[in-house]
């Protein structure tokens, strides 16, 4: 058995020696990687190689860093604009359906506007559909955080979604996920395919590579497939979003509902009247104030009139009491679309309306009266109500006890006006004074009541006050109260107070219930409890001794209460109180020498041995008795000797100096933070906090957490206790998190990668974004609104005055409303200096002085901007059209606006506008520039005489003013020669030199021939006009057909004009005056021969002439035999050309007919090789198959 057993036995590996070294040796090289186990074919071969490498990894990493951004975003976020965007007819609502149904489980049958609705425990979408409007697009781009654009795959991309993109890159550019549709149209998996492929490739042209697009396969009794959509839906949810420069600097708000508040009056006396309207939406961007101006786009500039906080209508759910759940219950789906007519019930800030179709409500009670009979009967009690609740309450009666009998609202407000004063104005010297008249007030009467007179008072009025109440409740109130009162009196020993503890606890969970039960009742008990403890001090007329023991009487019953609340577990807490109350108790319990031999000495009274042990006689066992004393007896021996007198103390607390001296001697002193002991114990507590003894068991916390633990350990719920548990534990894991990260970056990352200047900041940003939440987080939103105005997230009721009549007349519920708001800087006007581009799709060019649509920031005017280019000595040149592949400056005036803000023009919002409608686009420069534009002008004149360098030009000028101020202008002639203006030639220094008006002397550097023509280049200054013109479609019946400034070319094509013919503008053969005829350069022979050989000038031998030109110079005339023949040769020449023509054409056709002969031939040749070498493989492959014999 031994030798089975022992064959059987499992191997048993050595985990020690030589042999598991070498294990764990070989396991390692073989968990390694390739450059572990071979590292020299990893070194470093070239430094410059390595250094390259380097500065590419360095580059690649860079570029992936976004610049950090202060996360502002509240706890509880705005819900997320989610834009649906495309060309009609492509699936746009449908969609928006789907999404609806998939969230909410229903349905709307027409939308209109934003529609909001709650998807998560944390976030809310508010969906919008965009029409196909310019105006509307623009407006959406601004204000949208997600796009999803459709794209009709059967039709491929329109102009429309280009014309978006360009929209989206200019205002920000948001998260744009791309959507096709109309797949079902395609029949062939393969068309399928590469429409899919041809459709994503351009998309990701446009955005960037790696863009999303969805595809929507086809639908399903009209609706989207539901897997689709769910996928869809899960993209949205956990999308995360940037923020955008504009949008992170002002606060807008997206209008869900408007509401037009005009005085009914007004409007019936003047329909036409300015309106005031109130807009509702959530605050977006940044806090918006009281103070802020807005701007309406397609309406123009206003300032808030009232802007107040509303309850949310679309809340979060409320998780804090509820189990934690993935999904959304039922009553947790709220949708909210007022413009779409969703709910019957809309909160205002002061009323609530609730919308109810009287027939259709009537025909549902024909209908389904059982059904439906709890919710009309409260509909139909609320519209139908003929007495206001004012009336109705003073005709209510409450019985506040069984048996008693009910009391009327007046009544109730006697017994709480009882003791209110009555109002009587006095006019006394000139000024109305406010009397306050008392129903038992006297006259005579000082105003001060005697004691006696006070007692009685309060008996009287208690017993008015409880004259309603029960014989049997009052007398149950007292003997509580009495038990009380006695439980809680000092002359309970502590042999007693464990007994007495239970019964004081369920006295106080009786008064609880009681007080819960009638507040009002309880605090008028205490009122009168009050009363009767003052009358009864001041009938016994206590002395200071009295006072104080009291006091020591409440101190000691307030620690014997914190005792008995305090539990056996929590004896270790408060232990520093606990032992000074111990000390001083066993300091007062030792014998006083001085006192036994003096007496006790206070405040010049002393007081006999036998006196402190007798205790004090009491009232009923509830007030002490003073018992006056002759003091006399103890003046004498008042004064203690042996007590050292107040006056020779040196005054330590204000004689700064000294203590500055000594300070460091002591642990007080000023140590540095590394070596001060007090603050790195504290920084131990705050970071470790609570530990538990392993053996024991026991746990400990720090000090600075016993007191307050102690204080609301009261009055706190189990639940609110755990919560406040659960916060701490949370606080002390992130401070020891980041006492982890701050000491051991550098290990978990590796040693690799070392904290850069990126990290830093992005650090510190993460601390100023926590601090800015913590600052305003426990306060109300009442208090904060008036620190930092209405943050991102509130729902927020606008009103509006003095706007036009129009905009609420033809409000249109499609169009997008957005109330954008304006920096104080943003309201003033002055000139953009901006860099723009023509777009490369826009056919047309752009013209200066061209009247333009911008759209910049929130705002959509029209302009006149003036184009120019900057020359290298920073001349401002006017340009007249735009250059045609590249940037250019331009100058218009408008609102001032903050550098770097992008906007784009479009010549017209038109509808009917053909092709590509976004003309230009471009970034500001500066604001509120000075204009230095100038232009190219060129004056010509001519000279009338010439005396060697000298020369009088004539046709430049036309005053000897004008010739005055171009005084040392340059001038240029058109053979080159350069000159001077010197002086115009008036009637004082003519001499002989007669001119027209405008003559002047000029100096050349040669002798200028008087068939030359002079030019002066200058340049002159253009003024940029000033022209703003809000663009206001939204006032317009026809949102789409808005005109203001056309351009002249538009007005010439509507009135079938053309455009004026300039004579001096056409170009005409140049005709110069005839003058002296310059002869040929001769050169004298003398200076030839100094003359190097290649400059003098050489002999050429005239060229022989060909015989043609022979020919040509010669005239024959022939005779008409020679004719005869000459055309009888052409007529042979032309048929020998065409026959030879004809026979290269047939050798052609002849040639490619055996070219494609040869290609079948060559085919056949291919074919039959080809099956050649198949049979020859098949009988190769069975000759392979059998088996060798």
């Amino acid at each position: 058995m031994d030798n089975e057993d022992a064959s059987t036995k499992a191997h048993r590996k050595h985990h020690t020696g030589r042999k598991a070294e070498k294990r764990k040796q070989k396991l390692e090289k073989q968990d390694a990687s390739t450059k572990q186990r071979n590292p020299k074919a990893f070194a470093i071969q070239s430094a410059n190689k390595l250094n390259r490498a380097f500065r590419r990894a360095q580059d690649v990493k860079s570029k992936k860093h976004h610049i950090p951004v202060i996360d502002r975003t509240p706890v509880v976020a705005p819900p997320v604009v989610v834009a649906l965007v495309g060309p009609p007819k492509v699936g746009k609502t449908t969609l928006m359906q789907c999404i609806l149904k998939h969230y909410t489980r229903q349905k709307i049958s027409n939308i209109q506007g934003p529609v909001t609705l709650v998807t998560g425990k944390m976030r809310r979408l508010t969906l919008i559909e965009c029409n196909n409007n310019l105006t509307s697009m623009i407006d959406i781009a601004k204000v949208a955080d997600l796009i999803l654009l459709m794209i009709d795959a059967s039709f491929g991309f329109e102009m429309e979604t280009f014309e978006f993109l360009n929209i989206c890159q200019v205002h920000g550019f948001p998260k744009v996920m791309g959507i096709l549709t109309h797949l079902d149209t395609f029949k062939q998996a393969k068309v399928i395919k590469k429409t899919k492929k041809a459709l994503k490739h351009r998309f990701w042209t446009e955005l960037y590579q790696g863009a999303k697009l969805f595809y929507l396969s086809g639908m399903v009794y009209g609706e989207y497939q539901r897997t689709e959509i769910r996928n869809l839906c899960r993209f949205i949810s956990v999308m995360k979003f940037r923020p955008l420069t504009w949008r992170a600097s002002h606060s807008y708000i997206l209008a869900d509902r408007m509401e037009d508040i005009t005085d009914p009056e007004k409007l019936r006396t003047d329909p036409n009247c300015d309106r005031n309207i109130s807009i509702y939406g959530y605050v977006r961007g940044t806090h918006l104030r009281y103070d802020t101006s807005v701007h309406l786009p397609g309406c123009g500039d206003y300032s808030l009139h009232d802007i107040s906080l509303i309850n949310d209508p679309c809340p979060l759910p409320d998780r804090s009491e509820k189990k934690v759940r993935r999904t959304l219950d039922v009553e947790e789906r709220v949708m909210y679309a007022p413009m779409s007519g969703v709910g019957g019930i809309v909160y205002d800030k002061d009323a609530v309306y609730i919308d109810v179709d009287g027939n259709a409500e009537k025909l549902r009670q024909e209908r389904d009266a059982q059904e439906s009979a709890p919710e009309t009967m409260m509909m139909s009690s609320l519209v139908d109500t003929s007495k206001t609740m004012d009336s109705k309450m003073e005709e209510s009666h409450v019985t506040l006890f069984s048996g008693e009998r009910p009391i009327s609202n007046s009544q109730a407000e006697g017994f709480v006006m009882k003791g209110m004063p009555n109002e009587e104005r006095v006019v006394m010297n000139g000024r109305v004074r406010r009397k306050a008249v008392f129903e038992n007030f006297l006259h005579g009467d000082s105003g001060i009541d005697d004691d006696d007179d006070e007692d009685t008072d309060s008996d009287n009025n208690q017993d008015e006050k409880w004259a309603f109440a029960g014989s049997e409740d009052s007398d149950e109130d007292e003997a509580l109260e009495a038990k009380k009162m006695k439980l809680s009196s000092p002359r309970n020993s502590k042999k007693n107070l464990s007994q007495n503890y239970g019964n004081l606890k369920e006295l106080e969970e009786e008064e609880t219930d009681s007080d819960d039960e009638d507040p009002e009742v309880d605090s008028d008990d205490d009122d009168d409890d009050e009363m009767e403890d003052m009358s009864s001090e001041e009938e016994l007329g206590g002395s200071e001794d009295a006072e104080e023991d009291e006091r020591d009487e409440a101190e000691q019953g307030e620690s014997n209460s914190k005792v008995m609340d305090s539990s056996s577990l929590n004896w270790k807490l408060n232990l520093k109180a606990k032992a000074e109350k111990t000390f001083f108790e066993q300091q007062k319990s030792s014998t006083n020498l001085h006192r036994l031999i003096y007496g006790r000495h206070e405040d010049g009274v002393e007081v006999e041995e036998g006196t402190e042990e007798e205790e004090p006689d009491l009232a009923g066992g509830l007030f002490k008795i003073n018992k006056k004393e002759d003091a006399s007896r103890f003046v004498n021996n008042s004064r203690d000797c042996s007590i050292v007198s107040r006056e020779c103390i040196h005054d330590w607390l204000n004689d700064h100096e000294a203590r500055e001296t000594i300070a460091d001697c002591f642990m007080t002193g000023d140590w540095n933070k590394g070596e001060d002991a007090k603050t790195l114990l504290d920084q131990d507590d705050e970071i470790y906090g609570d530990f538990e003894d392993l053996e024991t068991g026991e746990s400990f916390s720090s000090k600075k957490e016993e007191e307050p633990e102690i204080a609301t350990s009261r009055h706190e719920s189990k639940k609110e206790r755990e919560a406040r548990l659960l916060e701490k534990r949370m606080e002390r894991k992130r401070k020891m998190k980041e006492a982890f990260d701050q000491n051991y970056d550098l290990e978990k990352s590796g040693g690799k990668d070392e904290l850069t200047l990126f990290d830093d900041v992005k650090r510190d940003m993460e601390e100023q974004a926590r601090l800015n939440r913590e600052e305003f987080e426990n306060m109300d939103d009442t208090t904060r609104v008036q620190y930092e105005g209405f943050r991102p997230g509130l729902y927020v009721r606008m009103e509006l005055r003095d706007l036009p009549c129009e905009f609420v007349q033809n409000f249109d519920a499609t169009f997008p409303l957005t109330v954008g708001s304006l920096l104080s800087n943003e309201e003033n006007m002055g000139y953009l200096r901006t860099r723009i581009k023509r777009h490369r799709w826009y056919k047309r060019i752009l013209k200066t002085k061209d009247p333009i649509i911008v759209s910049i920031g929130w705002r959509r005017y029209q302009s006149i901007p003036m184009y120019f280019m900057e020359d290298h000595n920073m001349r401002q040149r006017m340009l007249k059209y735009t250059p045609q592949h590249m940037h250019c400056w331009s100058l218009f005036y408008g609102p001032i606006t903050p550098q770097g803000t992008g906007f784009l023009c479009v010549q017209s919002i038109r509808s009917d506008t053909p092709d590509f409608r976004i003309a230009a686009t471009g970034t500001v420069l500066e604001s509120d520039c000075s204009t230095q534009l100038v232009k190219k002008l060129k004056l010509i004149g001519y000279p009338y005489k010439i005396y060697k360098n000298t020369c009088f030009v004539k046709g430049m000028f036309n005053s000897p003013l004008e010739v005055a101020k171009f005084e040392g202008g340059a001038l240029r002639t058109v053979s080159g020669i350069r000159g001077q203006v010197k002086k115009a030639i008036t009637s004082s220094n003519q001499e002989g030199n007669h001119g027209p008006p405008g003559s002047f002397r000029a100096m050349f550097e040669d002798k200028v021939l008087i068939s030359d023509i002079v030019f002066c280049k200058t340049w002159y200054p253009v003024t940029v006009p000033k022209m703003y013109i809000t663009v206001t479609n939204l006032l317009l019946k026809d949102k789409q057909s808005w005109d203001a400034m056309k351009t002249v070319g538009r007005l010439r094509f509507e009135q079938g004009l053309k455009a004026p013919v300039n004579e001096d503008s056409l170009y005409k053969p140049v005709d110069r005056p005839k003058g002296r005829q310059v002869a040929s350069l001769v050169v004298p022979r003398s200076l030839q021969k100094e003359l190097p050989f290649k400059s003098k000038p050489k002999l050429e031998r005239a060229k022989n002439p060909s015989k043609r030109e022979k020919l040509v110079k010669k005239a024959v005339i022939r005779e008409p035999k020679d004719k005869e023949m000459a055309a009888l040769m052409h007529a042979l020449h032309t048929m020998d050309r065409d026959k030879k023509r004809r026979k290269k054409e047939d050798r052609k056709k002849k040639m490619a007919e055996h070219k494609k002969l040869l290609e079948k031939q060559e085919l056949k040749e291919q074919w039959r090789h080809k099956e050649a070498k198949k049979k020859l493989y098949k009988a190769l492959s069975k000759s392979e198959k059998k088996p060798k014999s």
